[in-house]
């Protein structure tokens, strides 16, 4: 799976705000002031040279009572997760005796933790750096998260230390068959739907929301295909989640999402389309991967409530419309055929092998069927395509002026492609890339007989206004 690296230190050291940074988002409330973090936060950082998941913590105090107490109760149980540790120090306020009693927790674990010395914006970093040598710990980083600079040695210098994932060398078909992932709200029939695909109790089902902590990998031969069933803990909100135990829950699921093939989000039917099932779709889709929305509990449900619940997934579901929805029912089996029917389908789209004359013809009728709008007066030019990557798709196309391409306009190429070559069940990426100017920084150097026509064009025009 993906490492797990922890943010540690102090309140308002800008733990927060190098998580935002790291994944690219703004999931963590920052605040010029301490003790805002009390919770954790967990997100994917997928910026070169390695992926991991990120844990924001709470910021760690000389008291260890109240809330203050259960915020440190939180980062011990991170750090113990943590496969890696970032010691977030604070530049301007310098060296503090909680530094020190931080570094000495940490040390005591035994894992790898790199110093980040933030905030260095404006000040002598050498002077900075020199403030924090007492620590001991070798090569402190100097960064400023706000303007994320130094952002790239830190994540360098993790990449030295972060062990190796675990399905790094695994190909999109291994010995396992294709990774499956079923992912849900708790008690959404997860575990049930495992047993049903089965034929055995495998896994523990109950009532009682929550039962599955832990992802679990189980293999699994049906219609002569192999597949890797990962069952995963359901995933809720986090003003919900009290349970320390099921919070880890959480970073477990999102791993899973992060090396399966093709993602079933299981959805209730008597609930209908939650917020959290929104946002767990929302961390499929960054992850790129193929999605298959199966309704369970289907039928439990009377005529009225399946026309109201159609009505909701199609409302709610409008930014994944290209998802294939298939309804079961998990207890009694019905729709299993069709739900493993549609992973096929989806995880064939997902590795849908393009060639490049092929995407640049394609490329060519989707220009001359309508073309995009003009970019300060000039149309940008598409001059040809070629496939950029499997699971998902990824067409590259290269032209000129793409930048300041209309977002509707990209909209229809990834129809337009997504149609012809029935791309169903998975979401495509378009990369525009522009060629160099040739001409950029060449002057012409005119002649000596152009340098005298032009002397004699400058006195004619003077004349002329005389």
């Amino acid at each position: 799976m993906l490492p797990v690296v922890a943010l540690v230190g102090r309140p308002n050291v800008g733990k927060s705000t190098l998580f935002n940074v790291l994944t690219r988002s703004r999931d963590a409330l920052v605040a010029d002031m301490p003790g805002v973090t009390r919770d954790r936060h967990y997100g994917i950082c997928r910026l070169e040279p390695r992926r991991f998941v990120v844990v924001d913590t709470g910021g760690l105090a000389d008291v260890e009572e109240g809330l203050a107490g259960l915020t440190a109760r939180q980062v011990e149980l991170a750090i113990a997760q943590a496969d890696a540790i970032v010691f977030i120090v604070d530049a301007r306020d310098g060296l503090l005796p909680t530094d020190q009693a931080i570094l000495e927790r940490l040390r005591r674990t035994g894992k790898p933790a790199l110093l980040a010395v933030n905030k260095i914006d404006g000040l002598d970093e050498s002077a900075a750096l020199a403030d924090f040598a007492r620590l001991g710990m070798a090569k402190p980083l100097p960064i400023a998260a706000s303007h994320s600079r130094g952002i790239q040695q830190l994540l360098n210098a993790l990449a030295d230390v972060l062990p190796p994932d675990e399905f790094e060398a695994v190909s999109d078909v291994d010995e396992g068959g294709v990774r499956v992932a079923i992912v849900g709200r708790p008690n959404v029939g997860k575990s049930t739907l495992v047993n049903r695909l089965l034929g055995e109790d495998r896994v523990i089902v109950s009532a009682v929301a929550g039962t599955t902590r832990d992802s679990i990998r189980i293999p699994l031969a049906r219609d002569g295909k192999t597949y890797t069933l990962l069952d995963t803990a359901g995933v809720r909100r986090k003003g919900r989640i009290d349970d320390a135990v099921e919070k880890f829950s959480v970073i477990k699921t999102l791993q899973s999402v992060e090396v399966a093939n093709v993602v079933v989000i299981l959805v209730d039917a008597t609930e209908g389309v939650t917020d959290q099932d929104s946002s767990l779709i929302g961390h499929i889709l960054d992850a790129g991967r193929a999605l298959v929305v199966a309704v369970n509990k289907w039928d439990g449900l009377k005529l009225y409530d399946r026309e109201q619940c159609r009505s909701s997934l199609q409302r709610k579901l409008v930014f994944v419309e290209w998802a294939q929805q298939i309804t079961i029912s998990a207890l009694h089996g019905s729709g299993i055929g069709e739900l493993m029917k549609a992973v096929n389908r989806a995880y064939a789209a997902a590795n849908k092998k393009m060639t490049a004359s092929d995407l640049t013809r394609a490329l060519e009728a989707a220009y001359a069927a309508y073309q995009p709008p003009l970019v300060r007066g000039h149309a940008p030019k598409l001059k040809y395509a070629h496939p950029g990557g499997s699971n998902p798709p990824t067409i590259v196309i290269h032209g000129a002026r793409t930048k300041h391409l209309a977002e509707s306009y990209r909209r229809y190429l990834e129809n337009f492609f997504r149609k012809r070559y029935k791309l169903d069940g998975t979401p495509i990426r378009i990369d525009f890339k522009e060629g160099d100017n040739p001409y950029a920084g060449k002057k012409n150097v005119l002649t000596e007989g152009q340098q005298k026509r032009r002397q004699r064009m400058i006195r004619n025009a003077k004349r002329s206004k005389r």
